[in-house]
C-alpha cells in the first residue's frame, strides 16, 4: 500500500476544511503563481498535464515523473520541509488536508498553500482546474479535462454489452486486509470499468475488511497492490478458500496507477477493464 493511501482516513476527517479548494483558489489567488511546490505525487503530474511543469520547483519524495527528477524532495507521508520550501521562495505550495498541520508553519511564513481533496474522481477534475488556475494555465487545464473525459468515455463504451458486472475486491493490505471502500477513488475507477466493489459496502473511503466477509463475498477477481505479496499467501486463509485464488483471477497492478488520482488514472481503468471484460461476458 502507497504512504499515501495510508493517510486517507485522515484526509476524510479534514477534507472540510478543503472541499471547496478549487473554489479558493479561484477566489483568493489573484495572480499567477510562478514558483510551484506540489506536496503529493499527483499534483505534480497535474501541474505537467497542465503545461505548467517548467513553473514547479520542488515535489514530493514519491513523485516518479522524469522530469523532475532533479527537483528537491521537500515532503513525504508525515513530514514537509519548511526550512526548504520557505529557502525557494514558493509563490503556491499544494498539498492534501491531511497535510495541513504540517504546512501551518508555511501558513506563519505567509506562503501561499493550498489544500486539496484528492480522493474522488471527480476530484481529478477539480484539481486540475485549480492547479490550472494558481498557474495561469486555466485554458489548458479545461483541454486536458475534455481529452480525459473522451477517453473515459471511450473505455466505458466498451462495457455497454456486458453481460454482468464482476465484482472485483482490491487487496490494499493482508495482514490485516485493508480495501477501498465504497468512497474511494479506487471503487470509482472498478464502475467504470464495468465492475463493481466487492467491498461497496465498506462506508468508508479506506479500510479493513474481516476474512470472514470475503469467504463469503467470493470477490470474481482479485486486484492486489504487489507490496501486499500476495503470491507467497495463496496457501494460506482466507485466501486459499476464495474461488478467484483457486481460479488465478490475481492482478497485481502498478500501485501508481491504481491508486494515484491523477490524469494518468484511464490507464488504471483500461487496466481493470482488461482484466474484467472477460468475466463479464460469462
Amino acid at each position: 500500500m502507497r504512504p499515501w493511501i495510508a493517510t486517507a482516513s485522515l484526509t476524510l476527517l479534514l477534507c472540510g476544511c478543503a472541499a471547496h479548494g478549487a473554489d479558493r483558489a479561484r477566489m483568493s489567488f489573484s495572480r499567477t503563481a510562478g514558483r510551484v511546490v506540489a506536496l503529493i505525487p499527483s499534483f505534480a503530474d497535474d501541474l505537467y498535464a497542465v503545461g505548467a511543469g517548467d513553473q514547479l520547483v520542488a515535489v514530493s519524495a514519491y513523485t516518479d515523473v522524469a522530469r523532475a527528477k532533479g527537483l528537491p524532495r521537500v515532503a513525504d507521508a508525515s513530514s514537509v520541509d519548511v526550512e526548504e520550501i520557505v529557502a525557494l521562495r514558493p509563490s503556491a505550495v499544494i498539498g492534501i488536508p491531511a497535510q495541513a498541520r504540517f504546512v501551518e508553519p508555511l501558513r506563519r511564513a505567509h506562503v501561499p498553500v493550498f489544500l486539496l481533496a484528492d480522493d474522488s474522481y471527480d476530484a481529478i477534475f477539480a484539481n486540475l482546474r485549480a492547479v490550472g488556475e494558481i498557474t495561469g494555465h486555466r485554458r489548458e487545464a479545461e483541454a486536458e479535462i475534455a481529452r480525459l473525459r473522451r477517453e473515459t468515455a471511450a473505455l466505458q463504451r466498451r462495457t455497454s454489452g456486458f453481460a454482468r458486472r464482476p465484482s472485483v475486491f482490491v487487496v490494499l493490505g493482508s495482514g490485516p486486509i485493508w480495501t477501498a471502500g465504497a468512497k474511494s477513488y479506487i471503487s470509482e475507477l472498478i464502475e467504470l470499468a464495468g465492475g463493481r466493489n466487492a467491498a461497496g459496502n465498506l462506508p468508508a473511503a479506506y479500510g479493513e475488511y474481516s476474512a470472514e466477509a470475503l469467504l463469503r463475498d467470493q470477490p470474481d477477481l482479485l486486484v492486489t497492490d504487489p507490496a501486499t505479496h500476495l503470491d507467497a499467501l495463496a496457501d494460506r486463509e482466507p485466501w486459499r478458500s476464495l474461488r478467484a485464488v483457486r481460479l488465478r483471477r490475481v492482478y497485481a497492478i502498478d500501485p501508481d496507477v491504481l491508486e494515484r488520482p491523477g490524469p494518468s488514472y484511464n490507464e488504471a481503468v483500461r487496466r481493470l477493464l482488461e482484466r474484467i471484460a472477460p468475466l463479464a461476458q460469462r
